[in-house]
């Protein structure tokens, strides 16, 4: 078992999302741990008498402060262990070609400015109006979502709050109504999750392994439920004339970035 310790003297996200690419390139044997707030010498060594207890270990770090870097260096040194520092060469890069010193300041991509203010609004926003909860929102969402239920609806609403996007999702259920405020809205903004068939039932089929339960006795997961549904949320999502996506074996990221780059939020 290989441990990737992911260090850095903030919350170490950068770091973690660094490990967790590497490790995904193996199917197995690979654990990655985020060690967050290192910012002192004896963090250091508390670092490192966690590692001493690993079979197989590295360090991705991302560690702005320089005394702090350079010792956590100098300790992977002495016990032969690998030491990788994600920022380090492309500061240094940037350095250069600027012609001006870094001001080395740990989380300043996480400074609480206008645009964090605007990611938690966009939460707020996803958690109050999730799964239909409440139709005020339709108005005054940026992006709005319908599909079947276990289209990703929720977690793409979530992904796009923590990029400042307020999102709100709309599941298209034969027994239920389709809020007219959905006609009213510009349908440029209102995006229909679509995906195969027989990875919906596989999803389902999962889900109610998972939770042991029908829900609303409803056969959830069988096929002419499913094909049902199908129909319903296709004349829907033509009435609407709106873009289409299809979420099948598709990462969420990269759903989220299909709707971006048609908002223009990439430019």
């Amino acid at each position: 078992m290989l441990t990737i310790f992911a260090v850095s003297d903030s919350i170490g996200e950068t770091a973690e999302q660094v490990a967790e690419a590497a490790a995904s390139q193996f199917s197995e044997n690979v654990e990655v741990r985020r060690v967050p707030y290192v910012k002192s010498l004896e963090d250091v060594e508390d670092l490192m008498r966690d590692i001493r207890e690993c079979e197989k270990s590295m360090i991705v770090s991302t560690i702005i402060t320089v005394n702090v870097r350079e010792y956590l260096t100098q300790k992977c040194v002495e016990s032969n262990l690998s030491v990788i520092n994600v920022l380090g060469p492309i500061i240094n890069v940037a350095s250069s070609l600027l012609d001006q010193q870094p001001q080395y300041n740990p989380g300043a991509m996480w400074k609480t400015d206008e645009a964090y203010f605007k990611r938690i609004e966009a939460m707020e926003f996803a958690m109050q109006y999730d799964d239909s909860k409440d139709y005020r929102g339709l108005k005054n969402a940026d992006v709005v979502l319908v599909g079947l239920s276990r289209t990703s609806k929720t977690p793409l609403c979530m992904y796009l709050a923590n990029k400042g996007i307020k999102a709100i999702n709309i599941p298209l259920v034969p027994e239920v109504e389709v809020p007219k405020e959905l006609y009213e809205i510009d349908k440029h903004k209102i995006f229909g999750l679509t995906i195969n068939p027989l990875q919906l039932i596989e999803i389902r089929k999962r889900r109610l392994d998972k939770f042991h339960r029908i829900p609303s006795n409803i056969e959830y997961a069988g096929d002419a439920r499913i094909l049902e549904e199908f129909d319903f949320a296709d004349k829907i999502i033509r009435r609407l004339g709106c873009k289409t996506i299809d979420v099948t074996q598709r990462a969420i990221e990269d759903t989220a970035l299909i709707i971006i780059k048609a908002l223009g939020c990439d430019k």
